[in-house]
């Protein structure tokens, strides 16, 4: 590979090209870790009140070998078959999907939250014929599953492994205090019972040949793309995939991920791929300690996690960060032993991560990934090296550059399309060859998004090409206009759309979460006019209650433009929802 000009910010530790990867597929990673680490505790499961519940890395191991013989001989599924997995940050993730690998089967992440539709094209698209489901959404699986190829079915309790006592106390508040236990009516197996059974067929020699001929290039995994910008599509990630984008986020990393000795909290759904590579397998190869928080709203859900344990290391997006930072327990007692904080997903706002800093006197660095590349392409380095309002260079063996609507290459600090090309790139869209053949080309990943590299090889992501708005022939960036917005007194959250003007093509229109007092929508304005070109001047601000936000709290712009153009926004500072 020729030379880039970031190699020489790598910290000395890193080599800009990794070493030959010394594992086939996810399976042998997961082991190697089991091997060094097998007493530690590898996860523990926070509840709001500080209810908790551990596993060693060893039973982990033991428990997905157990999970891995019952999907291969209880259920009969056969190698490359489709699992679908739908449940919140719990003790049974890890579990579930590190035996669907063991097993030689590709894991289907699923939000817990979608509606029985998004549910029906997800299941139906991938053509899953397993569910390990969380009891808390089986309300939904009569109507779901006889549209779909599923045909078992596995619950799951949050409170598996907990304490015997904890565990009862939690079922009785889920089922008459919070009613949040709907009665399962279609066939299935409680997961316990599923361990059982897949522990008395566990047999060793029969577990090697699940992984016969699963190498690199077999599909690991069908992680589904958001649907913020379209229709849900299914980015293939193979072992290969999955595996170098770990060693790459590890390499990188260098000195600032200590093997051993952290712990780290996962807010983010480990569902989502930012968790799943980084939380789930990344720091579980290097023997953290994960610190799970089944949902992180309200952020008040966050407290005991903080309050109980020594977390070292936080991973989140922007809207994260944001709370936690106008949260008053948070603001009086920021966590003591915090090393550093890493930031995806979205954009990191300058406000938030000078306020960031300010309170827990520790450095947050900002990333690039997409489900795509599995996710991570570019991160500002641990060691001093970083650069606000950037997303970093590229991780080692990564290729990135920015190109015009004609593929060719633009001048440092000129902005064009990010494309990437590296071995964390995926195969392709499931069963769509020509969406695939529009987002690869020749292995470069095209990625929707625009940004600019400076002379030193960092990047900057001016926004996504999508959500570009036209006013009037000149091009405005949402990102930029919610900056300055969110640099306001009083902002609490932004959202920035266009929609149809028929003056100017489009127009800036804004929505607002506030605080008490709130700024007035004419304050918004003049701040941004001192600080905008007139033409990126929202012609509209509206408050809102809460802003449409995706399963890691990505603002959802598509849902605000679709909205907005339903409802005709006007400039005003009424509060209503968006």
């Amino acid at each position: 590979m020729t030379p880039n000009p970031w190699t020489k910010h790598y910290p000395s530790e890193v080599s800009p090209e990794l070493a030959q990867v010394p594992f086939a597929n996810m399976p042998e990673l997961i082991k190697a870790a089991v091997e060094q680490y097998s007493k530690t505790r590898a996860f523990t499961q926070v509840m709001p009140n500080g209810m908790n519940g551990s596993l060693t890395y060893a039973q982990i191991d033991s428990h997905s070998d157990n999970f891995a013989a019952y999907l291969r001989e209880v259920v009969g599924l056969k190698q490359g078959d489709r699992v679908a997995v739908q449940m919140p940050n719990c003790l049974a993730y890890p579990i579930v999907a590190f035996g669907v690998f063991k097993a030689g089967l590709v894991l289907v992440n699923t939000n817990p939250l979608y509606t029985a539709p998004e549910m029906i094209h997800q299941f139906s698209d991938s053509g899953a014929v397993t569910l390990i489901v969380s009891d808390m959404f089986a309300d939904r699986l009569p109507e779901v599953l006889p549209k779909t190829k599923i045909k078992t079915v596995v619950t799951v309790k949050i409170s598996e492994f907990f304490p015997p006592v904890v565990r009862g106390i939690i079922r009785i508040v889920q089922r008459y205090w919070s009613r949040s236990l709907p009665k399962i009516k279609v066939p299935h197996t409680w997961f316990q019972d599923a361990l059982a059974q897949g522990k008395k067929v566990t047999n060793a020699s029969a577990a090697a040949s699940y992984l016969n001929g699963v190498t690199k290039d077999s599909v690991a995994a069908l992680q589904y793309t958001g649907g913020t910008t379209g229709v849900s599509k299914g980015a293939m990630l193979s072992h290969g995939n999955l595996v170098t984008n770990t060693l790459q986020m590890i390499s990188h990393a260098g000195t600032g991920m200590r093997a051993g000795k952290e712990i780290v909290l996962t807010a983010l759904p480990m569902y989502h791929i930012f968790a799943f590579t980084i939380n789930l397998v990344a720091l579980f190869h290097i023997g953290a300690r994960n610190i799970l928080v089944p949902s992180p709203r309200p952020p008040g859900n966050l407290q005991r996690a903080f309050d109980n344990y020594k977390i070292t290391w936080l991973t989140g997006v922007n809207t994260l960060f944001n709370a936690l930072l106008n949260e008053r327990w948070f603001q009086d007692a920021p966590p003591k032993h915090l090393r550093a904080s890493a930031a995806g997903g979205m954009a990191l706002q300058a406000s938030v991560a000078e306020r960031w800093r300010e309170l827990t006197g520790t450095p947050i660095v900002e990333g690039y990934g997409l489900t795509e590349s599995s996710p991570v392409i570019t991160f500002n380095p641990l060691t001093g090296l970083a650069k606000d309002g950037t997303i970093g260079i590229p991780v080692p063996s990564t290729e990135v550059k920015c190109v015009d609507e004609k593929g060719k290459e633009v001048a440092v600090g000129q902005a064009g399309e990010i494309i990437a090309r590296g071995p964390q790139i995926m195969l392709g869209y499931w069963q769509r060859p020509d969406e695939s053949k529009g987002a690869l080309n020749d292995g470069w990943l095209y990625t929707g998004d625009i940004a600019q590299m400076d002379a030193d090889g960092y990047f900057t992501i001016v926004d996504r090409k999508k959500d570009m708005i036209l006013v009037s022939g000149f091009n405005v960036y949402p990102n930029e206009v919610e900056e300055q917005i969110a640099a306001v007194p009083g902002v609490l959250e932004v959202g920035v759309v266009g929609i149809p003007d028929e003056k100017s093509g489009e127009k800036v229109q804004a929505y607002v979460v506030a605080s008490v007092p709130a700024p007035t929508a004419e304050q918004i304005i003049a701040y941004c006019r001192e600080n905008l070109a007139a033409y990126k001047i929202p012609h509209g601000i509206t408050f809102v209650d809460e802003l449409p936000k995706s399963p890691i709290g990505k603002i959802l712009r598509r849902e605000l433009r679709a909205g907005a153009i339903k409802s005709g926004s006007q400039a005003g500072s009424t509060k209503k929802g968006a």
